[in-house]
C-alpha cells in the first residue's frame, strides 16, 4: 500500500527545491527552458526533449530588477526578472515569455535587454482575439515560430510527431490534476491546503510524464481510503498565485479545505485539453488557447461571464465561501474585483478579499479574516 504521507512529502520537497530539480535534469544532460507566466505552450518545449521549468517568482530579494521596473509593479514580475539576473536561473538554455497583461509586456522587454543577453528569450505575443479564425491562424504562426526559435537556440528538433506525443502527456497531466483537485474536498484530513498546493506546484519543476506517474500513485492511494468527514470550512481560492509558505501554514492552522480554485498558478490553465484530432499541431495549440475563458487576463466582451463562473465554482463544490488573494499592484485583478464582489453578494456567498504578496511574512490580518470567516461558517451551519 502506498504511504500517502511520504508521497506528499516527496511532492513538497520537489516544490520547495526547484533549483535542486533543475540541477538534477541538467546533470542528466537534459536541457531546460524557463516558462514565465503564463499561457505559454509548454508542450513545444517538452516535444524537444527539454524540461519546461516554471518561473513564477517566489520569496527572495528584489534588487537588480528595480533598475528596470517602477516600484509599483507587482512583485511576481519583479522577482521573475530578479531570478534571471541573480543567477537563480543559470543553466537554462532559453526562456519563454508572454505579453498578456500590462506588466508581463514590459517584463518581456526588460528581460530582453538584461537577462536575455545570457539566457535567450523566446517571445510570444498572443493574439487576444483568439476565437476568430484570423486569431487562430496568427497564434498558430507564433507558436510555430517559437518552436523554430527553440530549435535554433537549443539545438534540438521539434517534430509534429513529437508535439502530438507531448499533447497526450499534457492532456493526461491536466486530467489527473483535475481529478486530484476534485478529490481534495473528499479527503480534507489527509490533504491539507499546503499539500494540495505542493502537489500542483511540483509539476512546474518536473517532466510531465514523471509527474503523471506520481499523481496516479497518489490518486490510487486516496481511492483506497473512505471519504472523510470534517467540519473544516470549504473554500474556493482565487488570484494569481497562493504558494507563500507562511500563507499555507495559516490555511492549515485554520483547517481550510480548498475544494476548488480559480488561481492562475493552479487550475486556470487546466480546464481545456488539446484537441488531438486537429491535424496541424500548431493549430491545435491555437484552438486550445481559443477555448480558454474565465480569466481576467484574457479578453472577453462579456464581463459577467467570469464572475458567474467563479460563483458557480463555489456552488458546485458546496463551498462556504471564496478567499480572494489580491496581489498588490495587479491592476488586472483589481479592476475586476467589483464585478466579483457584486456576483458573490447576489449569490449570498461570502467573498473574503485579502492582500497578497509572495514576499509577505506577516499574516496577522489574514489570521483575523480567517478567524472571522470560520466563525461565520460555523454559525451558518447551525
Amino acid at each position: 500500500m502506498t504511504d500517502i504521507k511520504n508521497l506528499l512529502k516527496e511532492f513538497k520537497d520537489i516544490a520547495e527545491n526547484p533549483r535542486q530539480q533543475l540541477d538534477k535534469y541538467l546533470d542528466k544532460g537534459i536541457k531546460a527552458v524557463g516558462v514565465f507566466p503564463y499561457y505559454a505552450p509548454e508542450e513545444i518545449i517538452y516535444a524537444g526533449g527539454m524540461l519546461p521549468y516554471g518561473v513564477w517568482g517566489g520569496r527572495g530579494p528584489i534588487d537588480k530588477a528595480k533598475n528596470y521596473f517602477p516600484t509599483f509593479y507587482y512583485s511576481l514580475a519583479l522577482r521573475c526578472l530578479e531570478m534571471a539576473l541573480d543567477g537563480s536561473l543559470d543553466g537554462l538554455s532559453a526562456s519563454m515569455l508572454t505579453t498578456l497583461d500590462d506588466t508581463l509586456r514590459p517584463l518581456s522587454q526588460n528581460y530582453k535587454v538584461s537577462a536575455g543577453k545570457k539566457i535567450p528569450m523566446v517571445f510570444l505575443n498572443h493574439a487576444q482575439h483568439r476565437k476568430e479564425e484570423f486569431g487562430k491562424v496568427y497564434n498558430a504562426k507564433i507558436f510555430k515560430q517559437a518552436a523554430e526559435r527553440l530549435e535554433e537556440i537549443c539545438d534540438v528538433e521539434i517534430t509534429d510527431e513529437k508535439l502530438k506525443e507531448a499533447f497526450e502527456v499534457y492532456n493526461e497531466n491536466r486530467a489527473l490534476k483535475r481529478e486530484f483537485i476534485k478529490m481534495c474536498g473528499d479527503y480534507p484530513n489527509t490533504i491539507k491546503a499546503s499539500d494540495r498546493c505542493y502537489v500542483l506546484k511540483s509539476s512546474y519543476f518536473m517532466m510531465k510524464d514523471e509527474h503523471n506517474k506520481m499523481l496516479k500513485e497518489l490518486i490510487d492511494a486516496l481511492k483506497e481510503l473512505p471519504k472523510e468527514e470534517s467540519s473544516a470550512p470549504r473554500v474556493v481560492t482565487s488570484g494569481i498565485i497562493t504558494d507563500n509558505p507562511g500563507l499555507l501554514n495559516v490555511l492549515d492552522e485554520y483547517n481550510i479545505c480548498v475544494v476548488a480554485d480559480d488561481v492562475a498558478h493552479e487550475s486556470r490553465a487546466l480546464k481545456v485539453d488539446i484537441d488531438t484530432s486537429i491535424e496541424d499541431p500548431y493549430m491545435a495549440l491555437a484552438d486550445q488557447f481559443a477555448r480558454m475563458d474565465e480569466d481576467p487576463i484574457l479578453y472577453d466582451p462579456d464581463i459577467w461571464k467570469r464572475p458567474e463562473y467563479v460563483v458557480n465554482l463555489a456552488k458546485d463544490n458546496d463551498a462556504d465561501g471564496c478567499l480572494l488573494f489580491m496581489m498588490t499592484f495587479n491592476d488586472t485583478e483589481e479592476m475586476e474585483y467589483p464585478s466579483l464582489k457584486k456576483a458573490y453578494e447576489k449569490a449570498g456567498i461570502p467573498l473574503i478579499k485579502m492582500g497578497y504578496d509572495q514576499q509577505m511574512t506577516d499574516f496577522g490580518q489574514v489570521r483575523t479574516q480567517l478567524e472571522t470567516f470560520t466563525d461565520v461558517v460555523q454559525l451558518n451551519r447551525i
